[in-house]
């Protein structure tokens, strides 16, 4: 089972001049296993990209569910989707759970199956929560919050270093907590 999400960092796209109504940014975009935890493909690009535009770099194939937030509304009719389910790299019977966008629930008419909705959004928004882990590690205790002004590339290059090293992280929590509960070896 894999989750994806993204964070959009600082990046001033090079050889552009930059005037105060210019945002430049870079988003990382991520696959995590839902059993532990750990990052399993990253795709970095400019922050004008659409986040459904990659969602096919971030499948390694053998996912059974994919849980996405709001900006991958749409993904299962990709073209690029349907092309790796044709080619056998993506499963064709995936369940896609993409988040429904806020303005769609604040729409709908007050009643039972609008609870419904929030719940069934509650509990997708639950299970999408754990991908930002890695992101708290990079953030938080690596301090990776702003990249500097060196381009797309160096700046992907040192992000993938980056969850490289929050893997090492997380699997060292994983394997302390084992050790500490008797189940690793001495």
């Amino acid at each position: 089972m894999t989750r994806e999400c993204h964070v959009r960092f600082c990046e001033r796209l090079r050889g552009q001049f930059l005037w105060p109504t210019h945002h430049f940014g870079m988003k990382a975009h991520i696959g995590v296993d839902a059993d532990s935890g750990l990052v399993h493909s990253v795709h970095a690009t400019a922050a004008n990209e659409s986040d459904v535009a990659h969602t096919h770099e971030l499948l390694h194939g053998e996912e059974e569910r994919v849980y996405a937030d709001a900006g991958y509304t749409g993904v299962d009719k990709r073209a690029e989707i349907a092309k790796a389910q044709a080619e056998g790299d993506i499963r064709k019977d995936v369940e896609w759970h993409v988040a429904t966008k806020r303005g769609e629930i604040q729409a709908m008419p007050e009643g039972p199956f609008k609870e419904l909705t929030i719940l069934v959004e509650r509990k997708k928004a639950q299970i999408r929560a754990l991908v930002e882990h890695p992101f708290h590690v990079i953030k938080n205790l690596f301090r990776y919050k702003k990249v500097s002004y060196r381009g797309l590339k160096k700046n992907a290059a040192r992000l993938y270093a980056q969850f490289a090293l929050a893997n090492l992280q997380l699997a060292k929590a994983a394997l302390l907590d084992g050790r500490n509960q008797g189940i690793g070896a001495s």
